[in-house]
C-alpha cells in the first residue's frame, strides 16, 4: 500500500563498524530529518577540520567501480553507500541526515540487516507532509555489453526484476522478482550478503579495493565452492544480494519510484546509468503526491499529480 505521508526516524541509531574496500574505521549516526529534507550525508572527520553535507541523489554520484560513491573526490565522499540506502529505502524511510566520520559506510555483515535492525530499535514516524514519488512514465534503457537496466511504468508501486548469469557454475543463472514493500525487503533481501571469488583478491588489494572483506562480511568463493563455512543464507543469495544493490541505487532517486525496474547482468553502473537516462527526459517522469485525505469515503490510492519539481526537487 502507498504511504500517504513522509516519514524519518523517531530517534537517532549509532552504528561502528570498518569499510569493507578502504578497511578504515567508521561510526555512523542515522538522525531524525524534517520533511522534505530526504537522505543527507553529513561527513565529518575531514583533513580540514570542516563539515560537508552530500545529497543522497543520482546526481551527486562520482563513481560505481564495485561500490556507489557520491560526492567530489578533491572536497568529500562517502563510498559503499548502497547498503544502507537500500534498508532507509526497503523499509519507506524518506528523510534521514546519516553523519559519518570515515570515507565509507561499514560493510557490517556484508548485507543490510544491521541498518535493518538499527532502524527498528529507534522506530519511523510519520510526518505532517505528503510524500512524493518518482512515477516513471516511459520506458527508459541502458545497456553496458551483455548488461542493461531499465525503468518501466507501472501503475502502482515498485517492482524489480534482477537476473545475473555468470560462467562459474557455483553461482550460474538467476533471478528474483519482487514487489518492494517492508515485509519483503526483510524477508527476502536485506541479509543478503555480497560475495566475490578469490581470485579477484590480489588484483582488487593492487587497485585499492576490498582491504576490509573477509568471511566475516563477504561470500567468499573459488571456481566451484563455497569457502563460508555457515554457507548461504538463501539458496539464490547472490541475486537477492544483487537485488538488495538495486534497491539502494535506484533509492538516489530521491523519492520512491512507480514503476517496473529490470536488469541483466547489471550492477551500479547500470543501476545509476538508468536513473540518470531517466531524468534526463522530462517526458520519462513526473514527481507525484500521494493524496492526504480519503475521498469517497475510502482510501484512494491513486496518486495526485503535483507540480514539475524536476529531477533534483528535495
Amino acid at each position: 500500500m502507498i504511504s500517504a505521508k513522509q516519514t524519518t526516524l523517531r530517534a537517532c541509531a549509532t552504528l561502528s563498524g570498518a569499510g569493507v574496500h578502504s578497511n578504515a574505521p567508521v561510526q555512523v549516526v542515522l538522525h531524525p530529518a524534517d520533511a522534505d529534507s530526504g537522505i543527507v550525508f553529513l561527513r565529518t572527520g575531514l583533513a580540514d577540520g570542516r563539515d560537508r553535507t552530500i545529497r543522497a541523489n543520482w546526481s551527486e554520484v562520482s563513481m560505481t567501480e564495485l561500490c556507489t560513491v557520491i560526492g567530489d573526490a578533491s572536497d568529500a565522499t562517502v563510498a559503499t553507500i548502497e547498503h544502507l540506502l537500500a534498508a532507509l529505502a526497503g523499509l519507506g524511510v524518506d528523510n534521514a541526515l546519516v553523519e559519518i566520520d570515515g570515507p565509507e559506510v561499514p560493510i557490517m555483515d556484508g548485507s543490510a540487516a544491521h541498518f535493518v535492525e538499527a532502524i527498528d530499535q529507534v522506530g519511523i514516524v510519520q510526518l505532517n507532509r505528503p510524500r512524493r514519488y518518482v512515477k516513471v512514465l516511459k520506458t527508459v534503457r541502458v545497456e553496458h555489453g551483455r548488461a542493461f537496466s531499465e525503468l518501466r511504468p507501472a501503475e502502482q508501486g515498485f517492482r524489480l526484476e534482477v537476473e545475473i548469469d555468470f560462467s562459474q557454475d557455483i553461482i550460474g543463472r538467476q533471478k528474483k522478482v519482487i514487489d518492494l514493500d517492508p515485509k519483503t525487503f526483510r524477508r527476502e533481501i536485506c541479509r543478503a550478503r555480497t560475495f566475490g571469488f578469490v581470485h579477484d583478491v590480489e588484483r582488487l588489494w593492487k587497485a585499492g579495493f576490498a582491504l576490509g572483506a573477509s568471511l566475516e562480511n563477504s561470500v567468499a568463493l573459488d571456481e566451484s565452492r563455497i569457502l563460508n563455512p555457515e554457507g548461504l543464507r538463501y539458496a539464490d543469495e547472490f541475486v537477492r544480494h544483487k537485488t538488495l544493490d538495486a534497491v539502494g541505487d535506484l533509492a538516489l532517486a530521491g523519492a520512491p519510484i512507480i514503476g517496473a525496474y529490470r536488469s541483466y547482468c547489471g550492477g551500479h553502473r547500470t543501476n545509476v546509468s538508468v536513473l540518470k537516462a531517466l531524468f534526463s527526459d522530462p517526458e520519462a517522469y513526473s514527481i507525484v503526491e500521494a493524496p492526504s485525505r480519503r475521498l469517497g469515503g475510502r482510501s484512494d490510492l491513486s496518486l495526485a499529480a503535483a507540480a514539475a519539481y524536476g529531477p533534483d526537487f528535495n
